[in-house]
């Protein structure tokens, strides 16, 4: 035997010894996680596991950079938390359920403390399951499948303005829109304990996140942004790293919950930056309260065809509140429209204008009809 087939059998040996351990260690990582599901304790502790990265620092010698001991001792504690996760959502996640009833589980995308699990916190309440979602499409698949009974999702910005992708879904599944709820959204400039504004040379957000932010980050043209799929998920992401040359750009929720210290404080180009979110459900709801309808449509791609179609509104006194438009995929310069216009179904003033509205259009699908925010209207 050479050297380095000695030495590969040696690696070999040591990783059988290693993912033993690591089986028995998540082994103990479920009773956490079950232990923590009963208490109600968050997942993240960064004190405790900056403390298990200090001890072994400090006390054991090797022959090349701590830097890698420190860096698997990080990965081993995030593989830790995200089986922690699976664990308490597991316990905490209500079976399948068809029909009306109390609310028990809601889902957004992002991670926990996101300013869409934020959303669902304030319009629900506590002690519903929140289940977080990696994309938008996962939302509403999370609700086709029985696995959610609404969906939480951010519409429109008042700096960035439509998030189009979640336009093209509610298009694309048959859902309704059940609520709307407005959330004034204060961007912090996020980094690990000690770290200050010179250490920093990357920042991570959601892409939304970094648009909303763009004057702040023009003033320090030597950070790199880098988009991250979701904004607590930067946060979770800084934590992990651990440096202070990464920062992100998220709430103070993820701030709270990651174990991270705000270096910046409202950092938003615009101070009464908000952000409209929906809640969809499988069915529409029928509800007297209702005052704002929400519909998409396609029209002859000819002159006057869409004022044709909006002046049924102005006729009825249907006070328009959005037009926003999306390409039709394959012809260019054809569009969908969605609309959001005040209403109720029960009344037979709306019901009439919709009749007219989706007889004259090429397309017609009503997204929902549902009471919109006091004081957003």
């Amino acid at each position: 035997m050479n050297e380095i087939d000695y030495l590969r059998q040696k690696i070999n040996e040591i990783d059988e010894e290693l993912v033993s351990l690591f089986i028995e260690r998540m082994a103990a990582a479920i009773k956490i996680g079950e232990y923590k599901a009963g208490k109600n304790l968050k997942i993240h502790d960064p004190a405790r596991e900056m403390e298990i990265v200090r001890k072994f620092s400090g006390r054991i010698e090797v022959d090349f950079d701590m830097k890698y001991v420190e860096q698997f001792l990080e990965n081993l504690m995030f593989l830790s938390r995200r089986l922690q996760k699976d664990v308490i959502s597991r316990i905490q996640t209500p079976s399948k359920f068809e029909g009306s009833g109390p609310v028990t589980a809601i889902g957004y995308q992002g991670e926990p403390g996101c300013y869409s699990d934020q959303v669902g916190l304030e319009y629900f309440g506590e002690g519903i399951f929140r289940l977080g979602c990696r994309s938008f499409r996962d939302v509403f698949e999370a609700l086709g499948k029985g696995e959610i009974q609404y969906g939480i999702l951010p519409i429109e910005n008042s700096t960035s303005g439509s998030i189009n992708e979640v336009y093209d879904l509610l298009r694309e599944y048959d859902f309704q829109i059940v609520g709307e709820k407005y959330l004034k959204v204060e961007h912090n400039l996020l980094g690990i304990e000690g770290a200050e504004l010179s250490d920093i040379k990357e920042v991570y957000s959601h892409q939304q996140g970094l648009i909303q932010c763009r004057n702040y980050l023009s003033g320090h043209p030597e950070w790199k942004q880098k988009p991250y799929y979701d904004t607590a998920g930067s946060a979770e992401y800084i934590a992990k790293e651990g440096l202070k040359s990464k920062a992100c750009i998220a709430g103070k929720n993820a701030a709270s919950l990651y174990g991270l210290r705000i270096i910046s404080e409202n950092i938003q180009d615009n101070t009464n930056n908000s952000t409209r979110f929906v809640i969809i459900g499988k069915k529409g709801l029928d509800n007297e309260e209702s005052d704002k309808v929400s519909i998409v449509i396609s029209v002859s791609h000819k002159p006057g065809t869409l004022y044709g179609i909006l002046k049924y509104f102005a006729e009825a006194s249907c006070n328009l509140m959005k037009l926003e438009s999306r390409p039709l995929e394959g012809k260019a310069w054809e569009y969908f429209f969605y609309v959001d216009f005040s209403g109720n179904l029960n009344e037979e003033t709306t019901k009439n204008v919709l009749k007219v509205v989706e007889k004259e259009c090429l397309y017609f699908r009503l997204l929902g009809n549902y009471k919109s925010e006091a004081g957003c209207r």
